[in-house]
């Protein structure tokens, strides 16, 4: 049997390539070869996209915080461009505001992957730039290493006894996997998010903080600017701003075609920042900070993470596991969360001479009690919303959240919406209106409380993966019939 180049190969040097490769040499009592294979050139490194490095760059301090803790890699600037005391979600009228999240942090994400590969290579991690992966070596049920080429079109074949997989949502190595494996290799099509967003340098107009603050991210929900998704405004700065929106494709076709519209995403964002009466002559960034990354689109998957995270000899890891936030499409901080995680239990897989799909399960179950429990449910809450005109928002938002609810809101935790009370006839005759809202939000908040105790529930070994796996689908199934998506 040939001996393997390396005891790891990560391949994308993206931000859950770079964190989990930093982790793994941290938490490694052994001196492991690892590399990290990134398409992208070495003075540009974590690029997403050829438009730059596209994303809506904000981090809750929980997440920094966490990485600090169990890897003591401290970020600041000018990584960190600014900071903000919380994320608030508008109603679509303005008039109901709630505080999603609490204090953050404004990412320079062309800056970042610079420090993250430093943190690595100080860490005696190799990197392998300039260079596709394209597929994985298989051998009898295992993974064995990954076949590439390099930008000089020379092929790239290197074996090691762990592959991990952060190369993004539209992975080549999990759709291609050649092997038995419990892990999901594609994503429904309505479960990915068309998002975009422009970086601009503006001058002040009016004075409204349900459009700008710089104290806050804001994200609007609106289902003509942004019919399936929602729009943000992030403040980098007094006058400097991350501006963008995310659609369903499904959800756009049917608000273009009931409006008599053919927009795009360019034309909705475009329509969103020329709303916004707060920000006037915008222009892109003249610095060097900013140059190449000002404008762009890209796609995040927006359902629960994949339903298993490891097979024997590789695991899966931020966007290529699905891991954003279905209610918010937030992907930093569970790719940090999971990226700590990973290092962490592949570093002891390693040491115990073991990365088979059982001696790699602990990421699985960690992940799952630690970050992943309440995704299920933020996937059934997100379905729901898609469904629903901008008036049920507006009312829903003002009339159904209790303060218990925006509390466990801000906790990033599903609402109970105790205060609709289905049995009460006072209630229902005061809600006549809107009663089928009512019901339906009353059922996510059911259906949140039976799939987080289902996830957390997860087996602890991968013998019990297919009767808990009936059981996560077969409620979410009923969810899905029942919204008619």
């Amino acid at each position: 049997m040939a001996e393997p180049d390396y005891d790891v190969i990560i391949a994308g040097g993206g931000m859950a390539g770079l964190i989990t490769a930093a982790s793994l040499a941290i938490f490694s009592k052994q001196n492991f070869r690892i590399l990290v294979v990134d398409r992208n050139s070495e003075d540009e490194p974590g690029k997403k996209t050829s438009h730059g490095w596209i994303c809506g760059d904000a981090v809750s301090k929980n997440s920094i915080d966490y990485l600090a803790k169990h890897t003591g890699i401290v970020y600041g600037k000018p990584e960190i461009e600014h900071e903000v005391d919380g994320v608030l979600v508008y109603s679509p009228d303005h008039k109901t505001k709630v505080l999603f999240d609490g204090k953050g942090y404004m990412l320079n994400r062309k800056l970042l992957p610079r420090r993250q590969v430093e943190d690595a290579k100080k860490r005696g991690v190799e990197f392998a730039f300039n260079v596709t992966v394209e597929n994985v070596i298989a051998e009898d049920g295992w993974v064995k290493g990954v076949v590439g080429r390099s930008k000089s079109g020379e092929i790239f074949k290197k074996r090691a006894r762990l592959v991990i997989d952060a190369t993004g949502s539209a992975s080549l190595l999990r759709s291609r996997l050649p092997i038995n494996t419990k892990i999901q290799r594609e994503i429904d099509r309505d479960d990915i998010e068309s998002t975009g967003r422009y970086i601009y340098e503006f001058d002040k107009g009016a004075e409204d903080q349900t459009y700008f603050d710089p104290r806050y991210a804001i994200i609007h929900l609106d289902q003509y600017l942004a019919p399936g998704g929602y729009a943000w405004t992030f403040p980098k700065g007094e006058n400097k701003v991350n501006i963008g929106l995310g659609y369903q494709k499904k959800a756009l076709e049917l608000r273009n075609k009931r409006f008599g519209r053919s927009d795009g995403l360019n034309e909705l964002i475009d329509q969103y920042v020329a709303s916004n009466p707060v920000i006037k002559n915008p222009r892109f960034p003249k610095s060097e900070a900013d140059k190449g990354n000002e404008k762009g689109n890209w796609q995040v998957p927006v359902r629960r993470p994949n339903d298993c995270l490891v097979t024997n000899g590789y695991a899966i890891v931020g966007d290529a596991a699905w891991m954003p936030r279905p209610i918010d499409a937030g992907g930093i901080g569970p790719a940090i969360y999971a990226s700590v995680i990973l290092g962490r239990v592949a570093a002891e897989a390693l040491e115990a001479k073991d990365t088979s799909e059982a001696g790699l399960w602990k990421y699985n179950v960690e992940f799952m009690r630690n970050y992943g429990y309440p995704m299920a449910s933020f996937e059934v809450l997100r379905r729901y919303l898609q469904t629903l005109p901008n008036d049920d928002i507006n009312y829903g938002m003002k009339h159904f959240l209790s303060e218990e609810d925006i509390s466990l809101i801000t906790q990033r935790r599903h609402p109970k919406f105790r205060n609709i009370e289905l049995l009460n006839p006072a209630f229902l005759i005061r809600v006549a209106s809107k009663l089928e809202l009512a019901k339906g939000l009353k059922y996510t908040a059911e259906k949140s409380e039976r799939l987080i105790e289902i996830n957390l529930s997860f087996p602890e070994k991968p013998e019990g993966f297919e009767e808990w796996h009936k059981k996560l689908l077969a409620e979410l199934y009923e969810a899905y019939q029942k919204f008619g998506n």
